[in-house]
């Protein structure tokens, strides 16, 4: 059977730079992926994410602004711990969109993501207005290449236990 992988635009097209999820989703629509690959705008929406999950997928590949204190426009590739993620004490949102309690809510629910990994992107800016800021808006097609990379070898990786998560920064 062939891995079922959920790539996952999150983040809040009025803030900025927090938009930079949903800036990379929109650059994949238009990059052929795997059919076994499914693409999806979550927006701030962490409830509809968590209940998308409990469909059962191999990996998921989260997009956001990501601010680890580097240069705007870094590009990470992070393996998220889940489990430790969804130990958290905050209440899921319907209308925000914060990891832990989603993870939080699907462990609840039941379900598991499979693998996560995040595809994050240092922000200049996520104050108020619309649009990325010129060094995130730069990084998009890195990011787009990324999730392509990741995608297209996923069968072989999901089935490598020896191959380790790629923590930190990209460079």
């Amino acid at each position: 059977m062939k891995p079922r992988v959920l790539v996952a635009g999150i983040g809040n097209i009025f803030l900025g730079d927090d938009g930079f999820g949903i800036e990379v989703l929109k650059e994949l629509e238009h990059v052929k992926l795997p059919d076994w690959v499914q693409i999806a705008d979550y927006g701030i929406s962490g409830t509809h994410l968590a209940y998308d999950l409990l469909g059962g997928y191999d990996t998921t590949i989260l997009i956001d602004a990501a601010p680890r204190g580097d240069a705007p426009g870094t590009i990470y590739l992070l393996e998220a711990d889940v489990e430790e993620l969804s130990k958290s004490n905050l209440r899921p949102d319907a209308h925000g969109m914060q990891p832990d309690a989603v993870f939080r809510l699907l462990s609840m629910l039941g379900g598991d993501a499979g693998r996560v990994l995040v595809v994050g992107c240092e922000p200049a800016t996520t104050g108020s207005g619309l649009g990325l800021s010129a060094a995130v808006e730069a990084a998009v097609p890195e990011a787009v290449r990324i999730v392509v990379e990741l995608a297209w070898g996923m069968s072989s990786r999901l089935r490598s236990p020896e191959i380790p998560a790629t923590p930190g920064a990209l460079a």
